[in-house]
This record gives structure tokens, C-alpha cells and sequence, in this order.
């Protein structure tokens, strides 16, 4: 019987925690594990085949001992990347095994047949890209700032000049250092002058700025809905940036246009759930009001008010199998 939810994910994860203890209370099977550990902390089993159409086997922690038949579901969240595992090694040592890893250990995690992955890995990797999410905002009929990706200093100045005031976004976070710190490059305001031939170096994204009332994250599980007005003290750009404890959360109700598109855009991608985010012109009240700018298919919601709720939704999703298997075999709930 396939009674075990496996969430991937590294051993620091504040948002996993919220899902793993919603399951817990649930009495669902959970068994957690960092593929990175592969190693002594982490070893095992797969196999395939002559009998076996799909791969079985033991997966094994230094706590928990798991029969791959019993998966019924995978959260898959934030693992350590397999980098960071061998870091220690000679450059070409450290990526040879890294690579091993990853189509090795990672390459059976991913093709688990008939689970429920919340998300997928690879459906996560397809949507993990602004140009891919814009276009598909825009296709659905989603209000889009306009919006210019280049490395030509004089297509940003063309572009500054048509669209007046203009803002810069970076397409992925800072890497981390080489002391492991991690850094960030907010939303910003930048005049056409600043542009030099620098910009070729690498791809820029410039929109538009929208002159905005607030700001709306939505982190939408399955056919669940979560939506939250946020209203930073100074009216900043980007309400990342400052301090968060001083930001001002209030449920909002999304329009039932943009709602669909947002159920319309998950399932385009694979997706099971996507944390959107959005600028607000005005009340909220109109579609129009809202214009969307990207969706993060792995995104952070367990600083949001409505963090045990939607940690809810999640155990809806993830222990559904669970419960179909357990009446399968007269152990109802």
C-alpha cells in the first residue's frame, strides 16, 4: 500500500516544516530526506526489471528505512544542491560526481511512476523562466507591463524614451559567494543615461513602472485560493527590500477572470501550485487593476498570515492517495 509522502527538500526549510507537520497531525507517513547527503547519511537501492516495470527499491536515512513502493506523493521543496556536496573534491572530480548524482539518485526521485509530485521538478525547471511566464500571462489575457529584455544600451534607451519612467529587474537572485553569503539586487528605478556598453555583458530586464496602490501575492494549492494585499510603511518600489515584520497584510478577493487565468496558467505548465505575484492600480476590485508581473512554481509563502491554511491545502493535496489506498483497504479515516 502506498502510505508515505517523501518531501525532498534540505534539513533548514521553515516552509517544508508547516507541510510535514499538517501531515503529521494527519497521521500521514513522512520521510524527509536532502539528496545531497548522498553518502554515508544517505544511501541506496534502486532496481529494475526482469519482473518490475518501474523502478523499487530502499531508500535510506540514518532514521528511516524506505520501501520506494510506498511513496504515494512527493513535495518536493528546496534540496541542497548536489554541488554543494562535493565542493571539498578537485573541480573535475566534484562536477563528475555532482553530474552522477543528479541523473543517478535524482534521475529515479523524478520518474517515480503514478505519484502525485507537488511540483515536479522538471515542470518547476519549464516555469522557472520570466520570458516563458510573461508571454503566458500575456496569452491569458493578463494585463503585462511592457517589458524589454536586451543587452543593448541604446534598445534601453529607445525603450526608456517610449515608455517614460522604466525600472530594472534581475531574472534570477545572487549566487551565493564565495564565503557562502547570499545577496539580493531589488527592483529598481534606472535613467537612460546610466546606459553604457556594460549592458552587453549580459541579458537586462526593463519594464515599465506601474504606478501602483499596493502589491497582491497569491499562492494558489490545487483549486485553492490565497490572496494578500501588501502595503509597505514607505510606498517602496520593491516590498521586498525592507524590513519585513513592517509590511501590512490584508486578504484580498482576486476577480474570477484573473482566478481562472491563474488555474489556466498552472495547469499549461504542470504546475500543482505557484505563488503569483502582482501590482495593484487600484482597489482590487477591477481585473484591470491587476497586472501581473511573475510566478515562482517553488515560491516562499510560510512568512504569509494564512501560512497554516495554506500549509492545509498542501496535506489536502499530498496524503489524497494516502487516504484513497488506506479505503482501498477498509482503513478509513
Amino acid at each position: 500500500m502506498r502510505s508515505t509522502v517523501l518531501v525532498i527538500t534540505a534539513l533548514e526549510d521553515l516552509t517544508a516544516d508547516l507541510v510535514v507537520s499538517a501531515l503529521n497531525e494527519r497521521e500521514v507517513p513522512v520521510v524527509r530526506v536532502d539528496p545531497a547527503d548522498i553518502g554515508s547519511a544517505l544511501t541506496f537501492g534502486f532496481h529494475l526489471g526482469p519482473d518490475t516495470l518501474e523502478w523499487g527499491g530502499r531508500l535510506r536515512t540514518p532514521s528511516r528505512d524506505l520501501d520506494m513502493r510506498k511513496v504515494a506523493a512527493v513535495y518536493y521543496r528546496r534540496p541542497t544542491p548536489y554541488a554543494t556536496r562535493f565542493g571539498h573534491l578537485p573541480r573535475q572530480q566534484g562536477d563528475f560526481a555532482a553530474a552522477e548524482a543528479r541523473h543517478g539518485l535524482g534521475g529515479v526521485l523524478n520518474v517515480l511512476h503514478g505519484r502525485v509530485y507537488v511540483n515536479h521538478p522538471h515542470a518547476v525547471f519549464r516555469a522557472d523562466f520570466k520570458p516563458a511566464q510573461l508571454q503566458r500571462f500575456a496569452a491569458l489575457g493578463l494585463r503585462v507591463p511592457p517589458t524589454l529584455i536586451t543587452n543593448e544600451a541604446e534598445a534601453a534607451r529607445t525603450f526608456a524614451t517610449a515608455h517614460g519612467r522604466i525600472v530594472y529587474k534581475t531574472f534570477r537572485g545572487l549566487p551565493r559567494d564565495q564565503d557562502g553569503h547570499t545577496g539580493a539586487i531589488w527592483t529598481q528605478r534606472v535613467e537612460p543615461d546610466s546606459f553604457d556598453e556594460a549592458l552587453t555583458v549580459t541579458a537586462h530586464l526593463f519594464q515599465t513602472e506601474i504606478p501602483k496602490s499596493g502589491d497582491a501575492r497569491i499562492t494558489v494549492v490545487g483549486r485553492r485560493v490565497f490572496a494578500q494585499r501588501i502595503t509597505t510603511p514607505d510606498e517602496a518600489l520593491d516590498w521586498r527590500r525592507g524590513d519585513w515584520s513592517e509590511l501590512s497584510h490584508s486578504l484580498i478577493a482576486v476577480p474570477s477572470p484573473i482566478e481562472a487565468a491563474l488555474h489556466t496558467y498552472l495547469d499549461s505548465f504542470g504546475l500543482v501550485f505557484g505563488c503569483f505575484d502582482f501590482v495593484l492600480t487600484g482597489d482590487g476590485d477591477d481585473p484591470g487593476d491587476w497586472w501581473a508581473i511573475e510566478c515562482n512554481p517553488n515560491g516562499q509563502w510560510g512568512w504569509l498570515p494564512d501560512a497554516t491554511d495554506i500549509a492545509e491545502a498542501f496535506a489536502d493535496i499530498l496524503s489524497l492517495q494516502v487516504r484513497k489506498e488506506r479505503a482501498d483497504h477498509g482503513d478509513a479515516d
